[in-house]
């Protein structure tokens, strides 16, 4: 498939802390699924991030580890385009000719403001307005295909949205997006069963040390039943990560463990740590590499800031012509 038949796909992970394997299962490892078949541009989302980091030192080593975490899972720089959000200083004026169409009651409807509002928590405009910033992210550079996580498609549904409303009052200007999701691993549970969470503290890093991996996979809840005693996979929280990151044929023998009876929780999360750190190895040796090669990760991020910038300016200069400016 030649580049120009590519789609272009588009993400971004905002650097509010260490990503977990929720994010990689549900989001980082699509992006290196999908880096041979689209045109896929990754974006470090440190605009969307101060909604909630305003220490600027733990900002910056957030945006420091993210950029390395996502070389590290193995998107490849010869063929994703990887910047940072604030590389791009068009996505915050096009943001502003954004919310001059769309209006207050749409955005009240968007799940992050009405979670933050239900909780009796004052949400700052920035997070109000979080949907039409992400709507310029994704349409600045006309995404036709964007992977997410499941609670994430109202956002891609609001961008489409967007780009329709754009579209009508001032002509054909841009693409409409479609959301990408893997249902099958498309929410990654906890330690505590529920969705997994930085917000919830019931996450597992995905480049923690052995320590902290080991603390919290020994950390999941399980129900009270004895090793000898049969128990449901299907509604044990061990066994979802072990579909995630076991393989065949030990998966199958552990399914049998749990429904025949004779496997106990305790085993069946030291053979999930076992596999989870073999699993995690390479991405490690990546990291490390990068990390002690910081003019390797300036290169392509310098690289990615150029196609992004290029992009951003021609459609831009579309724009303020259509708007009237």
């Amino acid at each position: 498939m030649s580049a120009q038949a590519k789609k272009r796909a588009l993400s971004g992970i905002q650097p509010t802390g260490a990503p977990h394997i929720g994010n990689y299962f549900g989001a980082m490892r699509q992006f290196v699924d999908m880096q041979d078949e689209f045109d896929l541009y990754v974006f470090v989302a440190e605009y969307h991030a101060m909604t909630t980091v305003q220490d600027p030192a733990v900002l910056r080593s957030n945006i420091e580890n993210l950029i390395l975490d996502y070389l590290a899972i193995g998107l490849d720089p010869e063929k994703v385009t990887l910047y940072r959000q604030s590389d791009v200083p068009e996505l915050t004026e096009l943001t502003w000719m954004f919310n001059c169409l769309v209006t207050v009651p749409w955005l009240e409807r968007a799940h992050a403001f009405k979670d933050k509002s239900d909780k009796g928590i004052e949400p700052s405009v920035g997070l109000f307005d979080y949907p039409v910033l992400m709507a310029a992210d994704i349409l600045l550079p006309d995404s036709q295909v964007v992977p997410v996580g499941k609670d994430q498609v109202q956002h891609v549904e609001m961008a489409r949205e967007v780009a329709r409303k754009f579209n009508n009052t001032y002509g054909d200007t841009f693409a409409e997006p479609e959301e990408h999701v893997v249902e099958s691993v498309a929410v990654v549970p906890g330690t505590d069963g529920q969705k997994m969470s930085k917000s919830y503290g019931n996450t597992i890093p995905l480049f923690g040390s052995d320590d902290e991996i080991k603390k919290a996979i020994m950390a999941i809840v399980t129900d009270s039943k004895s090793p000898e005693e049969p128990k449901d996979p299907s509604s044990c929280n061990v066994f979802a990560l072990h579909t995630l990151i076991t393989p065949e044929p030990q998966l199958s023998e552990i399914k049998k463990g749990y429904e025949e009876g004779g496997l106990g929780y305790g085993e069946s999360k030291k053979m999930l740590l076992e596999n989870y750190l073999a699993f995690i190895a390479p991405m490690r040796e990546r990291r490390a590499y990068y990390e002690s090669n910081p003019g390797i990760v300036r290169q392509i991020l310098d690289q990615g800031a150029g196609t992004i910038q290029k992009i951003a300016k021609e459609k831009m200069k579309e724009v303020r012509e259509k708007v009237g400016l």
